[in-house]
């Protein structure tokens, strides 16, 4: 087989994410048309399953390949330009596809928020991707895209109005309707056996800096109840604050300080404004105090386990991926007083019907971009694709970027 066969192998293709990767990419690019790609996983009774069941013809390829399997692994690496894995959770089974796509020079995108195996990655593996010229791009989904590149797109109107970029950034989930997937679960549940195993971790989960070079300036608690005064509104606690925050600081390094080194960001959710406001934010920070407190107990897995979450490989049914959405704020203010506000809208539920397609036009605007202009390492969304990525997201994978006043 030729080196570079495929523009783009969708890694994971018999799982409940992967498959509407799968769709969205047979829906928009077609199984014969410019965009050469791929479906691949372990089990090839499956994976031929799942070609018919998305309308595509026997002449979408099909790799085999287990999570386990190094010579497999590798064998894909070489014929792909860009895989796309959705097998999580990804500190169980995603450092031998990694190891392979760094190695191979093969570049790699991903769903992950486990920002303790995140770091753990780029202390392994950088070198060998900037050596190889892999851009190894983690957090292409809900998390952490919309938060990534709201905060990019705020700074970059920012600069083009007032010269200076913000050094101030608040990230306001303001509606949502729609789930957190089943991997999103099995994600979390792996961090938590993780910390268990070696309590260490634990300062890494609250460390808004874990994924960047050198620490900056001294981070808002996003974990009290807060007053936003100028949106009349309350927050509270956001559950993926914690790896979104992450990632934003990570771009603002890796990008070379384009925020500048004294910005701050919070990352929360809106509650609305006056007594009813402020009571939801408490009710909601009760129950995320509840959650943390429940977490420190051995039977960890059992607790958890018994909300109404779906399993990996399960999800919603497509009425409720289809009208489900999401929405975010971002109010931003420079360091002379000058505000500005935008913010991002996505048309489908976030943990699966949004993310499939975001993840897949990161892949092909990865695949676009040059390794001058994005050079081999390992990279965020923003950092490593920015407006092209905004651009792509607003035409092919329904999220809405704008200003409002």
């Amino acid at each position: 087989m030729s080196a570079q066969e495929f523009d783009v192998v969708v890694y994971g293709a018999t799982g409940f994410t992967g498959k509407l990767v799968a769709e969205h990419m047979m829906r928009v690019y077609g199984a014969e048309g410019d965009v050469r790609w791929a479906i691949a996983g372990r089990d090839e009774e499956k994976l031929k399953t799942v070609r018919n069941d998305i309308g595509a013809s026997y002449k979408l390829p099909i790799i085999v390949a287990g999570a386990s399997d190094s010579n497999a692994l590798d064998a894909m690496a070489h014929r792909a330009r860009v895989v796309i894995t959705t097998v999580g959770p990804y500190q169980r089974y995603g450092e031998g596809l990694l190891a392979a796509c760094a190695k191979a020079g093969t570049d790699y995108v991903d769903l992950c928020g486990e920002p303790n195996w995140m770091a753990a990655m780029i202390a392994k593996y950088e070198k060998t991707a900037q050596e190889s010229g892999a851009r190894i791009v983690f957090s292409c989904g809900f998390d952490s895209i919309p938060f990534d590149c709201g905060v990019w797109y705020l700074q970059q109107e920012a600069k083009a109005r007032f010269g200076q970029p913000l050094r101030d950034v608040r990230g306001r989930v303001r509606k949502m309707k729609g789930t957190f997937s089943g991997g999103t679960m099995a994600s979390m549940l792996a961090t938590l056996e993780a910390v268990k195993r070696e309590p260490s971790l634990a300062a890494q989960m609250t460390d808004p800096f874990l994924l960047s070079p050198e620490r900056q300036t001294p981070q808002p608690n996003g974990d009290v109840v807060t007053e936003d005064a100028d949106i009349n509104s309350w927050a509270a606690p956001f559950v993926m604050a914690s790896i979104n925050t992450k990632n934003v600081h990570r771009t603002n390094a890796l990008a070379k300080y384009p925020y500048g080194k004294d910005f701050t960001y919070s990352e929360m959710m809106m509650t609305g404004g006056g007594a009813q406001g402020q009571k939801r934010a408490k009710s909601a920070l009760g129950a995320s105090n509840m959650q943390r407190a429940m977490l420190g107990f051995a039977p960890t897995r059992m607790l958890l386990t018994q909300f109404a979450l779906p399993k990996p490989g399960e999800g919603p049914d497509k009425e409720a991926r289809e009208t489900g959405m999401y929405d975010v704020l971002y109010v931003g203010t420079a360091a002379d007083g000058r505000s500005l506000r935008a913010s991002v809208y996505g048309d489908k539920d976030p943990g699966y019907g949004s993310t499939s397609k975001m993840i897949s036009e990161a892949a092909l605007t990865l695949n676009d971009t040059s390794r001058q202009t994005t050079p081999g390492g390992i990279w965020t969304p923003a950092a490593a694709m920015g407006d092209a990525l905004i651009a792509r997201l607003q035409q092919k994978a329904g999220l809405t970027f704008k200003l409002e006043n």
